[in-house]
């Protein structure tokens, strides 16, 4: 069928005198409307100003003449890449650190291609490549980041901070000399960790909006997050030691999350459309407290070090938020492998 429509448009651009598509951009005087205009549906729709093609001399180009250079040969992962050249190629360990500035975009991504491009979904070794930032990163910092690179950002980063993060670990902390209280701050963008796969990620602080959203796989420990927090979430695990803004969980159909809710305000602020929270099994918060830990070891959190020091307390104050429609499919794949051991007997 593509073939037959492909011999069509060329036989068309044949009868008009073309012979590249590309000769056909602009010419909106060949176009036949009429059979679109005369349809029912569109019926009295005037396209004259769209069609409308303004008088210009022969110099001005109507159509792509040049190539558009998005500075891909300059980015910060070249530089990267090189100095990794002893992982990339022959999984030995390498450690790096440089500055980083906010016109550095989607730093680590052309990194995270040469790692798949070589090693496959599978990536490297956990720890092969770890890389230490200071500064303020651009949008889409460690986007896709593969496995086998471990990030340290001392500084901030810009929206969509994580995206599509595909086995990576990522842990922001604010610089040394910082004065402000990192739990009471946004230390991320918005829509961090959009559509993420898997990975780690530890912030000491806040991130923005949509945190987490589409999350698909990721685990994340962060100190409190702005409006639609894991909003259309489907898999993996997120922690949020603090607020959560309002509409948490839109959609959630997916993994789980856990807030730390001592002011008791959560349920007000997440959306119950399709979700439910629960206190949790004693096991299920230990498993909590080994990632505050893990939290507390990455970033040398304040808070983190203040919840580990009185768990008791802190554990009382967890919320589960887990979708109800998930809950079951959990509830039923453990009766399954129960009645799988008991006819094993």
């Amino acid at each position: 069928m593509m073939m037959f429509i492909a011999e069509e448009v060329r036989e068309h651009m044949a009868r008009l005198g073309f012979r590249r598509l590309q000769d056909m951009v602009g010419r909106v005087e060949i176009l036949d409307a009429a059979g679109a205009i005369e349809h029912w549906k569109a019926k009295g729709i005037d396209l004259t100003q769209i069609l409308h093609k303004p008088e210009v001399p022969a110099s001005v180009a109507i159509s792509c003449v040049e190539a558009q250079d998005h500075g891909l040969a300059e980015a910060l992962d070249r530089q990267i890449i090189e100095l990794s050249r002893e992982a990339l190629e022959h999984k030995r360990r390498v450690e790096l650190s440089m500055p980083i500035r906010n016109v550095n975009r989607t730093v680590c991504t052309l990194l995270s291609a040469e790692v798949s491009r070589r090693w496959g979904e599978e990536g490297l070794p956990a720890e092969t490549i770890n890389i230490q930032f200071r500064g303020s990163a651009g949008q889409s910092f460690a986007a896709f980041l593969a496995r086998g690179i471990a990030i340290r950002l001392e500084g901030d980063a810009n929206d969509y901070f994580g995206k599509g993060l595909s086995g990576g670990r990522i842990v922001v902390v604010p610089p040394a000399e910082a004065t402000f209280v990192p739990e009471e701050n946004s230390i991320v963008g918005n829509v961090s960790l959009y559509g993420a796969t898997g990975g780690e990620v530890f912030l000491r602080g806040r991130a923005g909006e949509r945190f987490a959203v589409r999350n698909s796989g990721a685990t994340a420990v962060v100190e409190g997050v702005g409006d639609h927090g894991c909003e259309y979430m489907t898999r993996g695990l997120v922690v949020v030691l603090g607020p959560t803004g309002r509409n948490f969980a839109a959609g959630m159909s997916g993994g789980i999350a856990w807030v730390w809710d001592p002011a008791g305000t959560f349920p007000a602020h997440c959306n119950r459309g399709a979700v439910e929270i629960e206190t949790g099994s004693e096991a299920e918060l230990d498993q909590i407290r080994e990632l505050v830990r893990r939290h507390q070891q990455y970033t040398q959190s304040a808070l983190a070090a203040r919840l580990l020091s009185d768990w008791a307390a802190a554990r009382r104050a967890f919320r589960k938020v887990v979708p109800t429609e998930y809950r079951r499919v959990l509830e039923t794949q453990h009766l399954g492998g129960e009645a799988a051991q008991v006819a094993s007997v």
